[in-house]
């Protein structure tokens, strides 16, 4: 199992300065500050890894195809200092919060160092008791194939939130019922978008249409707490109508809806 030596320590380098740079203040240029650096970082990280599995699976296509003699007995030092030296690393990177797409995209690259490094044991004990040279390339893709799975996912989940996708378990009509059938001085909900800044920071804006005689910023203070308690949206932009929705696309109120 051979893989280029510099990816994972370029993967947390990489890491680090995501964090660093993501803890920036805003300023008057980027009003929400840094904090998407993480994103772009564990998309970077993600999309390396699967570039790094696409060169693995050529190699091992190459060495199938023409199998080599193989030092078995140093495969077998080195894969061992290998899986010692990423155990360590991943101890000290620990668990991280599931909407860490930093975090994880660093993880991703150490657990593949790491279950490269099993198969290369795996592999040189073969290769040197059987003489299986075929367990080598083998053992590479099917390695490769379980580290692609985890590349692929991690990548889906920073393009859905650099796309501003809206955050897993996040139904916007979920929002729009509950906010209708909850804050009492609300008849109507629409325009609403729901979307992640960064991992884990999630934001909305919606349009609220009143009842006759409802108070504005009663209204807007229930809204605020049921998308923070319900939906943990911590930041929350809301537009509150009051003669009725003049923008394009909002649906008729019921008849009576406004006496609510």
């Amino acid at each position: 199992m051979r893989r280029t030596c510099w990816s994972t320590p370029l993967a947390l380098l990489f890491a680090w300065l995501g964090v660093l740079f993501a803890r920036r203040p805003a300023d008057a240029r980027r009003s929400f500050g840094y904090a998407r650096l993480e994103v772009l970082v564990g998309y970077t990280n993600a999309l390396s890894q699967i570039l790094l599995v696409a060169w693995i699976l050529f190699e091992a296509a190459h060495r199938f195809l023409d199998p080599q003699p193989i030092l078995s007995g140093t495969m077998l030092v080195v894969a061992v200092i290998g899986l010692a030296v990423n155990a360590i690393v991943l101890g000290v990177l620990g668990g991280h919060d599931h909407d860490d797409v930093n975090t994880a995209g660093a993880r991703l690259h150490v657990i593949g160092d790491l279950l490269g490094s099993v198969g290369a044991v795996a592999a040189a004990i073969l290769v040197r008791w059987l003489d299986w040279l075929w367990a080598d390339p083998a053992i590479s893709v099917l390695v490769s194939l379980l580290i692609l799975n985890s590349a692929w996912r991690l990548l889906r989940r920073c393009a859905h939130i650099l796309l501003e996708g809206v955050p897993e378990g996040v139904e916007v009509a979920a929002v729009t019922e509950r906010v209708e059938r909850e804050v009492a001085e609300v008849v109507g909900v629409h325009h609403v978008h729901v979307w992640q800044l960064a991992g884990g920071s999630r934001l909305a804006t919606l349009h609220a249409r009143l009842a006759d005689g409802a108070a504005a910023d009663r209204a807007v203070q229930a809204i605020e707490e049921l998308l923070s308690v319900r939906f943990g949206i911590r930041h929350a932009t809301i537009q509150v109508e009051t003669g009725g929705c003049r923008h394009h696309g909002c649906a008729p109120l019921p008849p009576g809806a406004g006496d609510r």
